[in-house]
């Protein structure tokens, strides 16, 4: 693996940890959204990556990850009895999102530090290339 194939590997993962961090911030903004019906309702997003593996040699470890898409949750969406509420169906319910806020709090942390190890594993392999340029003075 090349020096900088480094730098495109920790670019990857800095893309996919910002991507995910907008979906979780998506999710969250959302949580509190109202509908009257079932299709209208907002519902949890996460996204799925895969590894990319390096074209010019198949069985070498992968060299990065790659979106392949935005799946929603299926989780049970949340009804409630409101049948006051502007939005109520005839039956006097509305619907709330499926959005754990817990949940959603613990994969933003653990995207941000990923975000924030991508950012170091650049950095490291920057000063180690300085160095080594450094060597011929």
């Amino acid at each position: 693996m090349s020096m900088f194939k480094i730098f495109d590997t920790a670019a990857s993962g800095l893309t996919a940890q910002s991507t995910r961090l907008n979906l979780i911030a998506s999710n969250m903004a959302n949580a509190d959204a109202v509908s009257s019906s079932i299709g209208e309702t907002y519902r949890a997003r996460q996204p799925v990556f895969k590894a990319m593996l390096d074209q010019l040699n198949p069985n070498s470890a992968s060299t990065g990850v790659q979106m392949m898409g935005v799946v929603e949750s299926d989780a049970p969406l949340v009804s409630e009895y409101r049948p006051e509420h502007p939005l109520a169906n005839e039956e006097g319910y509305i619907f709330r999102p499926n959005v754990n806020m817990v949940e959603e709090m613990a994969n933003m942390i653990s995207a941000s530090r990923a975000y924030q190890s991508n950012v170091e594993v650049m950095n490291s392999a920057k000063q180690l290339l300085v160095a080594t340029l450094r060597i011929g003075q």
